[in-house]
């Protein structure tokens, strides 16, 4: 038998390896086991899941590296790890699939051509798929809005964001907003699926905003979200507040767009998120544990 920290380090190489497989393996159960990649006795810092079932099964001392110390894994469940870019590569997905694994986040949020693969990818695992529709514009019919989330929830997805019909919105058009939010709710509850409805606020007045919330609550829906990442601007403290106290305590709150640092995400949560999307994941849980993070900040 191989001990368990041999099995870890196994893992990245394998999740790398994987999805090339996955193609070829009509379904193929041969997924990678949740794990870390520690090496170094940093278990307590990375681990906090595993530390945890440690200390359940009787430990009551752990070790632990010089430089080593505990984090709060709170911050990563909240976070839907995002790449919604038109050239991310199979490979790409790979590796955001496994970071996603080593952090726990809340979901990975990809392309609908990405759902199969993603689902391969974290099955057995915590985290959930999440795929968007009716992205970025929220322009296509309602009907097609449907269907991209019946097939979105076939290939494995669990989570669905989609876009408003800004459009109608704008004229007041109340009416097919609600029917257009209600038709995605409709077939993804029927699928188990949650939905998040993402109202681009940039593009919004604060009535709108408002207006925009109360008809994705009259729908059904189990998310508000702020924006798409692709529009003219991001989340912002202001609007998360603002959706917050339109939508109350009954429904998540997920600020997404420009989203790139622990501080960013603190102040979301702090406004009243309860998700964060976000391309910049690893730095915010990085940043959380107390590393000195320099990477660029990113959007998606």
């Amino acid at each position: 038998m191989v001990n368990q920290a041999t099995l870890e380090r196994l893992i990245e190489e394998v999740t790398h390896e994987v999805w090339l497989r996955l193609n070829q393996m009509e379904g193929s159960t041969a997924v990678p086991a949740t794990g870390c990649n520690c090496q170094d006795g940093s278990c307590a810092q990375h681990c906090t899941d595993k530390v945890r079932q440690v200390i359940q099964a009787g430990a009551t001392r752990l070790t632990a590296s010089l430089g080593t110390h505990p984090t709060d894994q709170a911050i990563s469940r909240t976070i839907d790890h995002t790449l919604l870019k038109a050239d991310a590569s199979q490979e790409q997905i790979a590796q955001l699939c496994y970071e996603a694994r080593k952090y726990q986040f809340a979901s990975v949020c990809i392309n609908p051509t990405n759902v199969k693969l993603s689902a391969q990818l974290l099955k057995n695992s915590d985290v959930k798929v999440c795929t968007v529709v009716g992205f970025p514009l929220g322009a296509t019919p309602s009907t097609v809005k449907a269907y991209e989330t019946q097939q979105a929830i076939r290939d494995g997805a669990t989570e669905i964001d989609m876009v408003i019909n800004v459009g109608a919105l704008k004229s007041q058009d109340y009416r097919l907003v609600l029917e257009d939010i209600g038709a995605v709710v409709r077939v993804a509850h029927a699928g188990n699926a949650l939905v998040k409805v993402i109202i681009e606020a940039a593009l919004l007045t604060d009535e709108e905003k408002v207006g925009a919330c109360q008809l994705a609550k009259t729908a059904g829906a189990d998310f508000v979200k702020t924006s798409t990442g692709f529009g003219p601007g991001g989340a912002t403290v202001p609007d998360v507040s603002l959706m917050r106290r339109v939508v109350g305590t009954g429904m998540g709150v997920k600020a997404a767009g420009g989203v790139g640092s622990y501080q960013d995400a603190q102040a979301m949560i702090v406004a009243g998120a309860t998700r964060i999307g976000a391309s910049a994941g690893v730095r915010i849980v990085r940043e959380a544990a107390g590393e000195n993070v320099t990477t660029a900040k990113t959007n998606y």
